[in-house]
């Protein structure tokens, strides 16, 4: 099995920087790195989320309803002529059964701008039986706030559809308040390790502790 190596929130040399060097001075190389993979997963756990850039992440969906607006009885509505093709094709597929949206679960929770999504791949598993690889061209967006995944009308998914997705995603770069957090939750942990009463770095564990979860709040899940 291979080992968990995420692109850390911080990494080594940014931990050997400022006020936590004289806390990582003795470790090794392959230490201080695995020490910054573990505060990345430990932020990770603490906002319930992914955070970090990760590849292949595997997700499953079940199809649910599309928005009423959207139905076919909708006459109404204002569409160019690249929406009325895709409405007249699926009319005759029965367009009130089928299935527009799709959210992803793991989202930018602040700075969208320095999130992005990679390598979408996705599968249909209809109930009746039968797969379909739904290409790039039958996504109209994928969005970096939301997660929301929007598929071309006419494309055929009924309710109820097994939706396999696959993908890659997380801050490409990751913002600074992150960075922050994750030498905070190393600082601590090297404290634990080095330094459990705290009387020879100067450092309190406990306070440490607080500002990175105060850090980390703004990226909980709601």
């Amino acid at each position: 099995m291979a080992d968990d190596a995420p692109v850390p929130l911080a990494t080594s040399d940014q931990m050997q920087q400022g006020q936590f060097a004289d806390l990582v001075r003795d470790y090794s190389s392959d230490a201080l790195d695995q020490l910054m993979i573990e505060a990345t997963r430990e932020c990770e756990g603490t906002c319930g989320r992914r955070l970090a850039p990760f590849t292949q992440l595997p997700e499953s969906h079940r199809a649910e309803g599309i928005d009423p607006d959207e139905y076919a009885d909708s006459s109404n509505l204002p569409m160019d002529i690249q929406g009325t093709l895709g409405r007249s094709y699926a009319d005759s597929l029965g367009a009130s059964s089928l299935v527009r949206h799709v959210w992803l679960n793991e989202t930018a929770p602040r700075y969208a701008d320095l999130w992005s999504y990679d390598n979408l791949n996705v599968s249909l598993v209809r109930s009746y039986g039968g797969t379909e690889t739904v290409t790039a061209g039958q996504l109209l967006s994928t969005d970096s706030d939301t997660g929301h995944v929007f598929f071309q009308l006419g494309l055929y998914l009924p309710i109820g559809t097994n939706i396999r997705i696959t993908y890659d995603g997380g801050y490409k770069t990751i913002p600074a308040d992150l960075v922050r957090a994750c030498k905070l939750v190393a600082a601590v942990n090297a404290l634990a390790e080095i330094d459990p009463a705290g009387a020879q770095f100067g450092h309190d564990p406990g306070a440490l502790s607080d500002r990175a979860e105060k850090i980390l709040a703004n990226y909980q899940r709601g």
